[in-house]
């Protein structure tokens, strides 16, 4: 079955070159034009991935991004923020708020489906085994659901694969770059500002405390370990 993309996008022409290129690479593609009952026509839609400009005429994108994030059915869709504003305080913003990518106009439309086509990848299951434990951490791969204490946790898929990730090497320090290498792959595009935002983003799941963590430690002037 095709994977269906939202295109959250009120430039039209922008919008329908978007749609164009998705089609062609065999997704299910809907626009929606950033009205007020843009959410609604999401949940009715439910997509595997939204694209979603940030300055819509009657929503604001990181708003409707937040509400999505706190939404069971679709809390765990990634998310690739489409916008003009590249300040370096949007783009962490939109990070903060869920987001699992920033895309800044104008693009191009070749590394905006390459994007699209790596979370997706990021979502399926992988080739390990379906089930793993981990001290109080169990993971299932194929239903993709992390339990911390059995209380499931909700994640990203980034979040899901960082954890993923640092929970099939406890103890080990790895550095950003390393950790851009390992979880986000091809997607150079990414930087080590990215790996910080979703760290803090994920301490606030599993940590008690996310400013004096447990599990996910800094090592200072180098990157993070997970202690298990």
């Amino acid at each position: 079955m095709a994977k269906r993309v939202a295109v959250v996008e009120d430039e039209e022409e922008l919008a329908s070159l978007v749609e164009y290129n998705l089609e062609r690479n065999g997704f299910t593609t809907r626009v929606l034009r950033g009205t007020k009952d843009t959410f609604r026509q999401l949940e009715d839609f439910a997509p595997d991935l939204i694209l979603l400009d940030v300055m819509l005429p009657e929503v604001d994108g990181f708003e409707l991004c937040r509400q999505i994030r706190q939404h069971g059915a679709m809390a765990r869709t990634p998310i690739l923020f489409l916008t003009a504003r590249s300040e370096e305080v949007d783009r962490v913003l939109g990070l903060e708020l869920g987001g699992d990518d920033y895309v800044t106009k104008p693009f191009s439309i070749r590394e905006l489906i390459a994007r699209v086509k790596a979370h997706l990848r990021r979502g399926e299951k992988p080739a390990e085994g379906p089930k793993a434990a981990s001290g109080p951490f169990q993971l299932d791969r194929e239903a993709h659901r992390v339990y911390l204490n059995q209380k499931e946790l909700e994640l990203t898929s980034t979040e899901f694969k960082l954890l993923e990730f640092f929970l099939s090497h406890p103890g080990k320090a790895y550095s950003r770059e390393a950790l851009l290498n390992e979880v986000w792959g091809e997607q150079h595009f990414v930087t080590p500002r990215t790996v910080d935002v979703h760290v803090r983003r994920l301490r606030e799941q599993i940590e008690e405390k996310p400013d004096d963590p447990k599990y996910l430690v800094t090592v200072r002037g180098f990157g993070y370990r997970f202690e298990n």
